[in-house]
């Protein structure tokens, strides 16, 4: 498993999907408000197939993705 980490400026609400190389969702580890602060979410990926992944964050006007390989 591996923990995704972000910090938010305020309280507000937070997306946070994982999904494969052809864009479909994998997982969904947030759907709902957090504070204002750091903030850290497991994925457990050990049902997965090694290969590239992406998670994608959505908070206020922020969309942020990035990618993750899994070996």
């Amino acid at each position: 498993s591996s923990n995704i980490s972000f910090q938010i400026p305020k309280k507000t609400f937070v997306s946070l999907k994982v999904t494969d190389i052809k864009g479909v969702e994998i997982a969904e580890l947030a759907g709902s408000e957090f504070a204002k602060g750091k903030h850290a979410v497991e994925f457990d990926s050990n049902n997965l197939a090694g290969g590239i992944y992406f998670y994608t964050l959505k908070a206020d006007n922020l969309v942020a993705s990035k990618k993750m390989i899994l070996h």
